[in-house]
């Protein structure tokens, strides 16, 4: 049975920013619960000081009423506590087996049991109807089935209690709808789960009960049946939130971007991509729709200058484009907001001032003959910092330390403030909470009717048809249907990306 725990008036600060502040809290077994706030509301502090991994400032922990110390994520474990974190905490190049007991290997200590290792995972798997290949490298696995992996490795090491840092942020929603399903199961072994998450439908359809935090501070906690969406992101924010942003019905504009027969071979890893013929018009936003791994990041790196299609062309306001790099993209006035923020939006080491000028360090007035301006600089990292509500210490901390979210708001602070022709927005609302989305999704929208044309790529079907004027579709790396997105709802679409629609195109 899942321990009961009980967290009393836990405060931590991180030099001047107060963190989590004054939190008290309990959670019984066999119950999902969910802790929603802004980002940097202290969720994700308030879990990892549960977890261990920081060391509270004031205030107890106790499991089944005892208090306890935890000095670290191993004495959390111990005492049959997991947590899933935000971004994968797989090793790319161990296979999943290897993954699944790292730490706690079997055998002895110069040589893996890799026998026993195979079987502990295929144990695992099988108690859950899972099903992985044990050999196959972790930068293999499909995202979703990362999750899950993540998800074993903790129930490997014993837990009952199961912290969930942002599960389905990167899911497609057959794969959210495939977790759901699964804690449900875990729930109904007696296993207590925290889902930490920003998606209020998840909240509303999964919690049995709802904790909200804002400013580091506990705000609310409300049973299932007595929230709504409108009032669950009101105590989130403070404010009324608009949940969809209404969006003005406007002619497109001139052509700006032309795919023509873009192709990609199959290469380990990558998806093909066959005979692509799109447009994208100037104050258009052109949503890409399709199930993770059919191409769409392909495609965004083609568009970007990350990849060389191995057949077609692209063109600009009716010039044919020579070979793109990344470098010669951005010069052009092509960005991106890439989807994993970690890996391709930042420099994680670096401080805030310098990620928030990565690619445009050698730009006027920023530097002058080879020289930073600091001053300049300094200037533009402030206003960008204030344009998009960065919870921020200051210019120096490095971006790292920021949450999930805050991360996310930093790189499209920077891209969209760039003043760009074309933008590649891959995921732009993943991880970020309702009322940023918000302001996202009217950032957008304005660019929009400033004549920028937009490539949407989003997993969220709601965002894709709230934001869009025409969806197209993506299926095993061909084109296979676009709709004025007023012509087509979520199931519709959900049948096109899955191949029930379509299939004698695919």
């Amino acid at each position: 049975m899942a321990p009961h725990v009980a967290l009393e008036q836990l405060s931590r600060a991180f030099g001047a920013v107060a963190a989590v502040q004054d939190v008290s809290l309990d959670f019984a077994p066999g119950r999902l619960y969910a802790l929603v706030g802004e980002n940097g509301a202290g969720k994700t502090t308030l879990m990892r000081l549960l977890f261990g991994m920081l060391r509270p400032d004031a205030g107890r922990i106790l499991i089944n009423g005892e208090p306890v110390r935890l000095r670290s994520s191993q004495d959390a474990i111990a005492r049959g506590l997991g947590m899933v974190h935000q971004h994968f905490m797989l090793v790319d190049t161990l296979s999943a087996a290897e993954n699944l007991v790292l730490g706690v290997e079997p055998g002895s200590r110069l040589r893996l049991d890799r026998a026993a290792a195979r079987a502990a995972l295929a144990e695992s798997a099988g108690r859950l109807a899972l099903s992985f290949d044990p050999d196959q490298p972790a930068e293999a696995l499909s995202v979703g089935q990362a999750q899950m992996l993540e998800i074993l490795k903790v129930l490997y090491r014993g837990a009952e209690f199961l912290i969930l840092d942002e599960p389905t942020g990167v899911l497609s929603p057959q794969e959210a709808d495939f977790l759901f399903a699964l804690l449900g199961r875990l729930k109904a072994e007696g296993k207590t789960i925290v889902l930490i998450t920003h998606k209020l439908d998840e909240v509303l359809a999964l919690a049995d009960t709802v904790d909200v935090m804002r400013r580091g501070r506990h705000v609310g906690r409300l049973e299932r049946g007595e929230a709504d969406a409108a009032g669950l992101a009101r105590l989130m924010v403070g404010r009324e939130v608009l949940l969809r942003v209404d969006k003005s019905e406007r002619a497109p504009g001139p052509l700006r971007l032309a795919l023509r027969g873009v192709a990609l071979a199959r290469r380990p890893g990558v998806a093909p991509l066959a005979a692509i013929d799109l447009d994208l018009h100037a104050g258009e936003i052109l949503g890409l729709a399709g199930v993770q791994g059919n191409g769409q990041r392909e495609l965004a790196e083609i568009v970007t200058g990350l990849r060389q299609p191995d057949a077609g062309l692209l063109s600009l306001d009716g010039e044919r484009l020579p070979p793109l790099t990344p470098r010669r993209a951005r010069t052009l006035g092509i960005r991106t907001v890439p989807e994993d923020r970690q890996r391709s939006g930042l420099v994680l080491a670096m401080s805030l001032r310098e990620n928030l000028i990565l690619g445009q360090e050698g730009d006027a007035p920023l530097s002058r003959a080879g020289w930073f301006r600091p001053a300049q600089v300094d200037a533009l990292a402030q206003r960008r910092i204030a344009a998009y509500d960065l919870r921020v210490d200051s210019l120096a901390q490095p971006a790292a330390e920021l949450s999930g979210g805050n991360q996310q708001k930093l790189v499209l602070a920077r891209e969209l403030d760039a003043g760009p022709r074309v933008l590649v927005a891959a995921q732009p609302t993943r991880g970020v909470d309702v009322g940023a989305i918000e302001a996202i999704h009217r950032q957008l929208l304005a660019l929009r009717e400033q004549g920028l044309a937009i490539l949407l790529i989003s997993a969220e079907l709601p965002e894709l048809l709230s934001l869009s004027d025409r969806i197209a579709v993506l299926y095993k790396g061909r084109l296979v249907a676009v709709f004025p997105a007023a012509a087509v709802d979520a199931a519709e679409l959900g049948l096109w990306m899955t191949g029930a629609k379509g299939a004698a195109h695919a």
